[in-house]
């Protein structure tokens, strides 16, 4: 069987607590061998500077270190800006998202959608980036219709994407479902199931509501009832997206991509569970 390729997220840390808890997080993870480390990147660029610390120490470290880059709020010039002192410190890893406007900025920025981003970076850089780009199983919940969805998605792989990462989602049929569909309309690229750890049910209900993401009635449910079992309910967490994982794996998922919210236990834990903690 061929390794199972995995990948984790971060976001920049706002204090030396959270710097620090970032170390240690990366270094509980290190020894499972991620083929990438990817960093947020704020609205509009609120997190641009610690974006690349952030990169850059990961990098020192021998992680391969993906910013994200967004282009809502942003101009050409200063997308070209971030893009020219990343290459200058030879980051070649890119997450190229639309991104989101942050409260009370009105501009949308030169560049619109991602596949504008990833068209601009194709222009500006030829090859040196590889790009990943976002896509949704469950269809972006600003999008028409999951069939628009789709198609947005298709753009930003023929304006040069090398590949994609979901968001994250609980439900393995969507999944495959829109993995088929994309094949249907000419996409070649690897996409990457995103996986959310579940270890608290409050943060859990409010980002799935934000992005859009499903948690199916059933988990909600069980999830609920634990209270405030913390215990509980990082087990059954670990049990949920463990299957998950596994099912993805066995039904041909290229690679695993983690958001660990910069922890790293139940991301280790669901890993050793899947064999791939000598990945």
């Amino acid at each position: 069987m061929k390794p199972i390729e995995l990948s984790f997220e971060f976001f920049p840390p706002k204090t030396q607590d959270g710097v620090e808890k970032l170390r240690a997080t990366r270094a509980q993870l290190a020894p499972l061998k991620p083929k990438f480390v990817s960093v947020t990147f704020g609205a509009g660029g609120s997190t641009q500077q610690g974006t690349l610390d952030t990169v850059l120490e990961m990098a020192e470290e021998g992680f391969e270190a993906a910013p994200h880059l967004s282009c809502i709020g942003s101009s050409k010039e200063s997308l070209r800006a971030i893009l020219g002192a990343y290459r200058a410190h030879g980051i070649r890893h890119i997450v190229a998202l639309r991104g989101d406007l942050p409260s009370g900025m009105g501009e949308v920025g030169e560049l619109r959608y991602a596949s504008e981003l990833v068209s601009f970076i194709r222009a500006e850089h030829g090859d040196w980036f590889n790009i990943e780009v976002a896509a949704y199983p469950e269809y972006h919940p600003q999008s028409r219709s999951p069939r628009a969805d789709l198609e947005n998605f298709v753009r930003k792989v023929q304006a040069g994407a090398n590949s994609a990462i979901t968001q994250y989602f609980y439900n393995g049929d969507a999944y495959f479902r829109f993995v088929a569909d994309a094949r249907k309309l000419g996409v070649e690229v690897p996409i990457v199931p995103g996986i959310m750890p579940i270890t608290n049910f409050t943060q859990l209900m409010r980002f799935s509501e934000m992005c859009g993401a499903e948690v199916p009635k059933w988990i909600a449910r069980r999830l609920e009832s634990f209270g405030d079992d913390r215990e509980a309910i990082r087990n059954f967490g670990l049990d949920v997206v463990t299957d998950l994982c596994r099912r993805l794996i066995d039904e041909g998922a290229p690679g695993l991509h983690f958001y660990t919210l910069n922890g790293g236990a139940a991301t280790k834990s669901i890993c050793e569970r899947l064999g791939l903690d000598n990945a």
